[in-house]
């Protein structure tokens, strides 16, 4: 009996050990069931459409509004009094919504709350030092998106064009800055991120980015040392850099700051400071937590007309001081 428990034990450790560090699709995670609450009375809130809730969809909704607080902490009520009195904290509104979304995208209890408190708490709010990294937009920008991404993970390589796209389409208004986390799981990882910073000392890491990304399938050194020659970079330079201890300083202090944040897989996107997570749209649910700090900001969140990107994730980087950024990682997953 004794040594079944160990091995139980033992199993268990396996099982956890084996979800750190991976690359994965963006929103995947457990389904932990929902803690038992009060019955509260249907609440209806200005700025908030219902109609298309079930009667137990709307149950579960006006519970949420009614049990969790308000996103600013001058306003201690709960969030559906915060709405109904308007009080002066202007993401009410957007917080009932953003409720109603994962109420009716099935999502447990518990997930609610933790995505609620990721999305809209202070405490979320985490800062990452930005200085040196790649990366592009006006440093004034209302939204600084930071990525954590490994050249050789499949979802960083799928979620690139789609974050190239919203760059694009909210021209102005997004910093992209990208951060290596190369994962001991791929054999090439760490020697592509230092061609990239390589490449980032000559001014060329977005052109080295898109090369490194476009042929993932292809990483060894002497593919990598082709695509710096294909980029136009300086050989001499380049190979001297990159393998030069101060670009893998460069590289390791980047992990050290995803381990810091405890990442646990590829792609990790972080917005103002926030860990982004989706609820099983990625794509929609970026733009939508873009367009709303844009909104909050003060800012015109009206994208430029552009070419639709692929329904799956892309990935992409920036530089800056230092800057808050938020969060934990995320994976792209396939489209529904």
């Amino acid at each position: 009996m004794f040594s079944l428990r160990l091995a139980g034990a033992a199993l268990a450790l396996a099982l956890f050990n084996s979800q750190l560090t991976t690359c994965r699709s963006p929103g995947e995670g457990g389904s932990e069931a929902a803690p038992a609450h009060t019955e509260v009375k249907d609440v209806t809130l200005p700025g908030v459409d219902t109609s298309e809730l079930t009667s137990r969809e709307k149950a579960d909704w006006s519970r949420d509004v009614s049990d969790l607080l308000a996103p600013c902490a001058d306003q201690p009520v709960s969030l559906a009094q915060c709405v109904k009195e308007n009080r002066n904290c202007k993401q009410c509104v957007p917080a009932a919504n953003f409720l109603l979304k994962q109420v009716r995208r099935g999502r447990p209890r518990a997930q609610i709350e933790a995505a609620y408190r990721n999305r809209f708490s202070s405490d979320a709010v985490q800062n990452i030092d930005l200085q040196d990294s790649p990366a592009k937009g006006p440093s004034g920008a209302p939204v600084l998106i930071v990525e954590f991404a490994d050249f050789e993970c499949p979802h960083c390589a799928a979620t690139r064009p789609m974050l190239d796209d919203l760059f694009k389409r909210y021209d102005g208004q997004i910093r992209f800055v990208y951060k290596n986390f190369p994962l001991g799981s791929h054999q090439f990882a760490e020697k592509a991120a230092r061609a990239a910073i390589a490449a980032h000392k000559q001014n060329k890491f977005w052109d080295m980015e898109i090369a490194l990304f476009d042929n993932q399938s292809n990483l060894q050194p002497a593919a990598i040392e082709q695509l710096a020659k294909s980029v136009g970079l300086d050989m001499p330079r380049f190979m001297k850099d990159w393998e030069s201890e101060a670009v893998a300083d460069f590289v390791a202090r980047d992990r050290k700051q995803g381990e810091r944040l405890e990442l646990t897989g590829t792609p990790s996107i972080f917005i103002n400071g926030r860990k982004f997570e989706s609820a099983g749209e990625f794509k929609d649910d970026l733009e939508e937590w873009v367009a709303l700090e844009i909104k909050l900001a003060g800012g015109n969140a009206t994208p430029h007309v552009a070419e639709s990107a692929p329904s799956t994730p892309a990935a992409s980087a920036a530089p800056a001081g230092s800057a808050k950024a938020a969060g934990k990682e995320q994976k792209p997953r396939a489209p529904l």
